[in-house]
């Protein structure tokens, strides 16, 4: 009985000693971490919408035998090309 507490209070002070763990012991690391966090995931998710949306435009540009989608597209692809 003694061995195995000493072994459970063993695994417990590994546990303690874990990056993880102490990250989420101190509110500041906390804060800071999470603030990274979110400033990768917001400029994450606006290059990859930008990427997402050139791609549609591009080929939605292409896309000229259907009437109303051609021609729906190539005034986006124009109105682009004009801000740039």
């Amino acid at each position: 009985m003694k061995e195995e507490l000493q072994h459970i209070r063993h695994e417990l002070d590994k546990l303690n000693q874990h990056r993880f763990v102490r990250l989420y012991n101190s509110t500041s690391k906390m804060l800071w971490f999470q603030f990274l966090r979110g400033v990768a995931f917001g400029l994450g998710s606006v290059i990859g919408a930008t990427i997402v949306v050139s791609l549609l435009i591009s080929i939605l540009s292409q896309i000229e035998f259907i009437p109303i989608i051609g021609e729906w597209a190539k005034e986006i692809a124009a109105e682009v090309q004009t801000l740039q």
